[in-house]
């Protein structure tokens, strides 16, 4: 992108506001904006970018902008007024609504390639698949730009669109919305000659009265389309379709005998492929593709009518469909040797995709030095010298340490002064080259092209260990938030519950996501959880909820804030601030009903009288714990606790002359009693994707899953039995597996002998014998395609957490907070 100051504002209709009106006057036509900034912790050229201050339900981007300035941005689009006193030489395009604007401006880009196919898929589920097999099944004849990871929402599709160089021929982007209204804007946006309709499903149901009204409204993203691609098998996608021209009309089905591809079977070869035959344009074919689930089926019959219709042979078209892999979006964080993090985002190379690596690791970086190991960028459409000017600035912009290229076009980034370079030719050179030792405290980001097995290079620098692993969806994480943000009236900040190392999912990795999302609050249990997060980096502030008189110091010196409980409690601190002579903020905990912790009614006078003699301490809350929010049949006893709760709050105010924050609510809470949001609410178990009460389950996503791997099978006859005290009694010769986990590890014994099944191949396999302490034995018979190396998930995205607590007779909670440390715990980003 590089476009005039003069013509952006043109675009968006902005209104300049600025200390020098003559200045924009004189020099704007000649002032070229060349980043979109919408991110200011993500800020690479200041001086050729222009911030988008985008507001959201909690944050507003019009915040930012004085940091931004301090670091040499002097371009914004804002909405609100500004003090432009304060911002010498700083021009301001003020809009009705930014988000909008940042619209207009990508639509208007779009305008400047007339000549450019565009294909926009929309649907309810796959939209990302299509988009990536499409993009693979036609990257050799075409210089592709395509949405990065996701990026379908009003939002992402402006920063998608706004990618497009001259080089491109291609362009493949996802629209997504939620609510009526959406779509209309992203076809503004896309504008696109092709359109594709995945499948219709429940996703975003909340934001429509029915299916129907939400098909009518995702079609409207083919309003000036050539060529429309779909499934004609349902109807209510058949009826929102058929406003359309025949001519436009692109259909497969597997009833319809007069569609463009007609499926006629589909033949499941082995566990790994599906044979599809298929009449079209009159003549039978076939193609293999290398899954056997349904959607990816599915998918597959909607790639094939696209390039049917581009013209492709079937002789091609089935050479092709044969290479399709598996579409790995996510960004992959785990331990690695000698105190580093790796970060395995080597699913593909391209320049967008490595800005938002970037990104993440500069997120996740606690203190470590930042390494890059990249591969040549292939199919980029530019000529490399460009290509790589562009990767080099960039890396130097994000303050990479050290650059490790492998491949021959990567070596045209030289030598830097910003950051160590080293080259190799192939993945194999490298990994024959290193030593264990090259890598000390490092965060190093792997991103690379397949065909360079990058993997393998996860695999040598990954820390070696146990084969049970706990997958952590930082996106799920992000989502949950997301849903107990938007229930949430205007101003209310936000504390997040990472105590117990975030309910066993890693408190330093899900604390520096939320600071980067701007949280408002952490809370641990004790002092060292704070310790910890604050050695990692994390700078937000941080309640610990148990602190003993003998981490005082500790949290004068780490900024840490104390929950105060009781009144000795409180002495003993006022005496170590008298001493220390310091200042320090406090979170006073009330007990209004659940008799754990906490100032009784009676406390409140000598309480107010302490914090007054002693102007040191500052109360940040006042706060107390509602024992059931969760339970409709509780909800006299949840009132009458926040009544006592404000009672009490008012003669504490009262006394010491001012108002701290207040806050009362849990997760379920949150959800249920929305009048008592008061200043902040405390976000604890919803985060993690578990609604106790039930009725928002369905909108959280599952953010654990916990795996192990077959380590042994054998077969067993009906005479023998299976583990410690012979527990295991066969009914019939079986097909034993051992799983790498055991109640060392999380899963408890409770959950033996047939009373919990695992889920393998997406089958149930019950355990069999007792639980041991690092194994445990389970009965495949029913699953012949079960090998060893298979892995096997006890709760995710396949089971629900809630099953295993339930057979267990305990809660989520205490499932999470038992997996043991030595699980590896794996992150990752889509």
């Amino acid at each position: 992108m590089n476009y005039a100051l003069t013509k952006i504002k043109e675009v968006t209709s902005g209104v300049v506001q600025t200390l020098s009106p003559v200045f924009f006057l004189r020099t704007g036509n000649k002032t070229f904006i060349q980043h979109i900034l919408y991110d200011s912790r993500n800020i690479a050229f200041p001086e050729t970018s222009l911030f988008f201050a985008l507001t959201g339900k909690r944050h507003d981007g019009h915040d930012f902008i004085k940091g931004l300035y301090e670091k040499g941005v002097r371009y914004f689009v804002i909405s609100k007024e500004i003090d432009i006193a304060a911002y010498d030489g700083a021009i301001f395009l003020k809009v009705p609504n930014v988000l909008h604007a940042l619209q207009d401006l990508a639509a208007y880009h779009r305008q400047q390639f007339p000549n450019l196919k565009v294909i926009g898929i929309t649907g309810s589920n796959g939209k990302t698949m299509v988009k990536e097999w499409l993009n693979h099944l036609l990257k050799d004849d075409y210089a592709i730009i395509r949405s990065p990871k996701s990026y379908n929402s009003q939002f992402g599709v402006a920063i998608s669109v706004l990618q497009i160089r001259t080089e491109h021929t291609l362009a493949i982007f996802e629209a997504g919305i939620s609510e009526k209204g959406e779509m209309e804007r992203l076809e503004h946006v896309i504008k696109p000659n092709w359109g594709v309709f995945t499948v219709l499903g429940d996703a975003h149901a909340e934001g429509f009265d029915n299916n129907q009204k939400k098909m009518i409204e995702k079609a409207l993203l083919f309003n000036h389309t050539t060529k429309n691609f779909y499934n004609a098998d349902n109807a209510i996608v058949v009826n929102a379709m058929s406003r359309f021209s025949e001519k436009k009309k692109r259909v497969w089905s597997h009833r319809l005998d007069t569609a463009h591809l007609k499926i006629d079977k589909t033949e499941r070869i082995d566990d790994a492929h599906t044979r599809i035959y298929a009449q079209a344009r009159g003549q039978e074919h076939s193609i293999t593709i290398p899954f056997t689930d349904k959607a990816s089926i599915d998918n597959a019959c909607l790639c094939w009518l696209i390039l049917q219709q581009m013209n492709y042979s079937h002789e091609v078209i089935s050479q092709r469909m044969k290479t399709l892999e598996p579409v790995e979006m996510r960004l992959e964080m785990k331990a690695g040797i000698n105190g580093c993090l790796i970060v395995n985002d080597a699913y593909n190379a391209d320049l967008n995709s490595l800005q938002i690596a970037l990104d993440f690791i500069n997120q996740q970086s606690r203190q470590l030095t930042q390494t890059v190991i990249l591969s040549d960028i292939l199919q980029s459409g530019q000529d490399d010298r460009t290509l790589y000017q562009k990767i080099a600035d960039l890396l130097a912009e994000k303050n990479v340490s050290k650059v490790i290229g492998i491949g021959q076009h990567v070596k045209q980034l030289g030598a830097s002064e910003k950051y160590k370079t080293e080259f190799f030719d192939t993945t194999e050179d490298y990994l024959g080259n290193i030593k264990n030792t090259d890598y000390q405290n490092e965060i190093v980001l792997l991103k690379g092209a397949r065909i360079f097995g990058f993997e393998r290079i996860a695999e040598r620098l990954a820390q070696k260990g146990h084969n049970t692993v706990l997958e952590v969806n930082l996106n799920a994480l992000f989502h949950n938030l997301q849903v107990f943000t938007k229930v949430l009236k205007p101003k209310v900040k936000m504390m997040a519950m990472v105590k117990a190392s975030a309910y066993g999912q890693g408190s330093d990795e899900v604390a520096r996501l939320l600071e980067f999302h701007n949280i408002d609050y952490l809370a641990v249990a004790y002092t060292d959880e704070g310790i910890e997060l604050r050695n990692h980096g994390v700078k937000m502030p941080i309640m610990v909820m148990n602190p003993e008189e003998s981490s005082f110091d500790a949290l004068r010196r780490y900024n840490l804030e104390p929950e105060i409980y009781s009144i000795n409690l409180l002495k003993q601190l006022t005496s170590y601030i008298q001493q220390a002579k310091t200042d320090m903020r406090i979170h006073i905990k009330l007990d209004t009903g659940m008799h754990r912790l906490g100032f009784e009614d009676a406390d409140i006078q000598p309480l107010i009288i302490i914090l007054k003699e002693n102007a040191h301490i500052k109360i940040a809350s006042i706060f107390t714990h509602l024992a059931a929010t969760e339970a409709a049949e509780h909800d006299g006893f949840t009132h009458e606790q926040v009544r006592r709760y404000t009672l009490m709050y008012d003669k504490i105010t009262e006394g010491v002359g001012y108002k701290p924050m207040r806050h009362v609510l849990n997760s379920s809470g949150i959800l249920r009693h929305k009048d008592y949001q008061f200043d902040m609410v405390r976000l604890g178990i919803g985060l993690y994707g578990i609604d106790n009460h039930g009725d928002f389950q369905d909108k959280l996503q599952v953010v654990q899953t916990l795996k192990a791997t077959i380590s042994q099978i054998k077969n067993v006859a009906k005479t023998e039995t299976i583990g410690y005290s012979r527990k295991g009694i066969l009914t019939c010769d079986s097909r034993i597996a051992t799983i790498s986990i055991g109640y060392a590890d999380g899963l408890l014994r409770g959950s033996g002998n047939g009373r919990f099944s695992v889920i393998l191949h997406n089958k149930s396999a019950p355990i069999i014998g007792n639980v041991c302490m690092d194994m445990t034995m389970i009965d495949i018979t029913d699953i012949p395609e079960a090998k060893e190396g298979d892995s096997v998930e006890i709760f995710g995205g396949n089971q629900p957490v809630q099953i295993l607590a339930d057979v267990l007779g305990t809660i989520p909670y205490e499932v999470f907070t038992n997996i043991s440390e030595r699980v590896k715990r794996v992150y990752f980003q889509a």
